[in-house]
């Protein structure tokens, strides 16, 4: 099962966010020998300065991929220690996705 966590952050934080998810899914990789990824949503790159200003936020995803059932709460526990919560503008969401196998 693959665990994706995505959340908003805005731009004048994202060198201090993504510095802080690296180490932190650097950590959970050795400790747990897990795939991790970190994404964030293109951004328009046209239309007019103030529809786009830099305090506005960016959508960004935690990617876990074939992690056993309850490495949510690994994932929370590591959240917490590295201290990046006060750089999420709202919540973070939680959702799980499972590979379709062909049926043949």
């Amino acid at each position: 099962m693959d665990l994706y966590i995505y959340y908003r952050v805005a731009r004048t934080q994202a060198a201090q966010l993504q510095a802080k998810v690296h180490a932190m899914q650097a950590q959970l990789r050795h400790e747990h020998g897990i795939t991790a990824a970190l994404k964030r949503r293109p951004r328009p790159d046209n239309g007019p300065d103030d529809a786009n200003p830099p305090q506005a936020p960016d959508t960004w995803m935690e990617v876990y991929l074939a992690v056993p059932d309850d490495f949510e709460n690994t994932v929370d526990r590591a959240f917490d220690a590295a201290g990046y919560s006060p750089l999420i503008d709202g919540t973070r969401h939680i959702e799980y996705f499972l590979d379709c196998t062909p049926c043949v």
